[in-house]
């Protein structure tokens, strides 16, 4: 395994106070970030998570503790040292005025830059090889104010590549993205992280993205010490699923998936394979069901009749199994309202 790019000796972070006792937000944090890494931050609202990418970016002190970037204090980088070493991508839109795509992610070479800001023919090779990387090249003479949320995001994280960072450290990079631009900028950044052999740190609430393409996880319960682990090891060893029970919230291991936590309305037994019984699964448990696979004695049963079930035509129909009747339904909103009403 390589050394840490960026490590934490039992750092404490937190809120001085001049008149009192400075606010803990966690202490004892020891972790460390690997080339090449995507690590993604999580935790319920009120966990610490900005004050913790504060603290790493060098824009808010540590109570206790140590930061070390390449074997050296954070401390003791000047700004323009630490801009080559570590880049910072913050939810806050940005006023770019008319700038261009181009430009913007340009200023990014500033710590390179001399007094003047002029750009070398380094410099201007490292802003275009940051807008190919996120698959930008198209936006780059488009003024800012005309690129989409989604564009825009790629433009800022181009410019965070172009001061060509170890680490780079990304707070909410998903916030106001539809689903498929989340998508798409966790790819970018997953991609980022293997071919700039850069590490990655970004919080984020998109708890399914991040389950799916981090390599590590770093978990901050509320109240808590901070947990450590592939997305798979938390999962397995209950951190996760504790972490946002406070939340009122239940996260099924079976699915990867979060549900509100509740007493169920109803039993239903639910037989069937394929994703026709995934999602009549997802649509009763919706309206407030527990679905058990196969016969286990409940008073109701759905059996899924798809492809040779329903004369090999393809169609899907559902087949609802009542103490004193069985119906057919077509549809599975039919099936939801007919299970509703027996309950």
């Amino acid at each position: 395994m390589s050394a840490s790019i960026l490590r934490t000796e039992n750092l404490t972070i937190g809120y001085p106070m001049r008149r009192e006792a400075p606010v803990v937000v966690t202490e004892n944090i020891t972790v460390g970030l690997q080339p090449g890494e995507l690590v993604c931050l999580l935790g319920p609202n009120g966990a610490g998570k900005s004050t913790l990418m504060r603290t790493l970016a060098g824009m808010q002190p540590s109570l206790d503790g140590r930061i070390l970037l390449n074997q050296r204090d954070l401390a003791s980088f000047s700004a323009k040292q630490l801009a080559r070493h570590l880049s910072v991508v913050l939810t806050e839109p940005i006023n770019a005025g008319m700038l261009t795509a181009w430009d913007l992610v340009s200023l990014g070479r500033h710590p390179y830059t001399n007094w003047a800001g002029k750009l070398t023919a380094v410099d201007e090779t490292a802003v275009t090889r940051a807008i190919a990387a996120v698959g930008a090249t198209p936006l780059a003479q488009r003024h800012v104010n005309t690129l989409s949320d989604g564009e825009r995001q790629k433009i800022m994280i181009a410019r965070a590549l172009a001061q060509e960072p170890d680490i780079m450290l990304l707070d909410e990079p998903t916030a106001f993205l539809d689903l498929p631009r989340r998508v798409e900028i966790m790819h970018i950044l997953r991609q980022l992280a293997r071919q700039a052999q850069c590490a990655i740190l970004l919080s984020t609430h998109d708890l399914d993205l991040a389950l799916r393409n981090a390599d590590k996880i770093w978990l901050m319960p509320k109240g808590g010490a901070l947990q450590v682990g592939t997305p798979e090891e938390l999962v397995l060893n209950g951190t996760f699923e504790a972490a946002f029970q406070a939340d009122g919230v239940q996260f099924d291991p079976h699915t990867g998936s979060f549900k509100m936590a509740g007493q169920a309305t109803g039993q239903v037994d639910l037989v069937g394979e394929g994703l026709s019984a995934l999602w009549t699964r997802r649509a009763l448990e919706r309206v407030g069901f527990a679905v058990h696979e196969g016969a286990n004695g409940s008073a109701m049963r759905i059996r899924v009749l798809a492809d040779d079930d329903v004369e090999g035509n393809g169609r899907i129909q559902w087949q609802l199994i009542k103490p004193q009747q069985t119906t057919i339904h077509a549809s599975l909103a039919e099936l939801v309202d007919d299970v509703q009403q027996q309950d």
